[in-house]
């Protein structure tokens, strides 16, 4: 799944709904080197700040109505903190998980499992357990040439509880060392839905539309593929 885990950097909100500007502001000292439409109508800024350990990165998302979500990840795509900004709260990656995630081992063997607790004051610990395996096809979006993935993972409360459980294809950049989300299934104990937040457009520095506050793609789509019971 997605590696969506940052130490919460001071971003000042302004005084204008996100979704009214023009572009998006990051904090000083920080740096975007890419800026990614998604087909879910999600528009997320890539970059690095002063002061981060060596090869950690950032990521924020935004949707229609501003910002949604701020991650850091370090080189290996270790999830290392993160911040929900619709429910409000934040989550640290545990001092020693029981296998960490390793794109290196991934793009080496072919394939990567894992097994690591995040920890929140809001939620208490939380246990992802997956596995990522290189599909063998690369595709180019925009541009841009990526590896796919196959991906299964399992969320899971202290008690062992299964709170949700995904599955499907993502893609990674081995220049940018990340993963990129794609199409899965999700399912929880209410039922499972398809998501697609595949990326549709890469953006950099100088080109129109980069650091830009607005989605673009999949925009006031209604989800209609949730299916209740599984």
């Amino acid at each position: 799944m997605m590696r969506k885990l940052l130490i919460v950097l001071p971003f000042v909100m302004p005084a204008l709904p996100v979704a009214a500007q023009q572009t998006f502001a990051l904090p000083a000292g920080c740096e975007a080197y890419v800026t990614v439409q998604s087909a879910a109508c999600t528009v997320s800024h890539h970059f690095t700040c002063e002061g981060d350990p060596e090869g950690h990165q950032r990521r924020v998302d935004l949707d229609e109505g501003g910002m949604t979500y701020i991650g850091s990840i370090d080189a290996e795509t270790q999830w290392i903190a993160s911040f929900h900004t619709i429910t409000g709260h934040s989550e640290e990656l545990e001092p020693a998980p029981v296998d960490r995630a390793s794109l290196s081992e991934l793009i080496e063997t072919g394939v990567n499992t894992y097994d690591f607790m995040t920890l929140s004051d809001h939620i208490g610990p939380t246990r992802y357990v997956g596995e990522d395996r290189l599909t063998g096809e690369t595709v180019v979006i925009d541009g841009v040439t990526l590896d796919q993935t196959s991906y299964e993972i399992r969320s899971m409360s202290a008690d062992g509880t299964e709170i949700w459980r995904a599955a499907g294809n993502e893609y990674i950049s081995r220049d940018w060392r990340m993963f990129l989300a794609g199409a899965g299934t999700i399912t929880t104990p209410d039922g499972s839905f398809e998501s697609d937040d595949s990326p549709v457009e890469f953006i950099f520095a100088g080109e129109p539309g980069f650091l830009s506050a607005n989605p673009k793609h999949g925009c006031g789509v209604v989800m209609s593929s949730y299916a209740s019971g599984g």
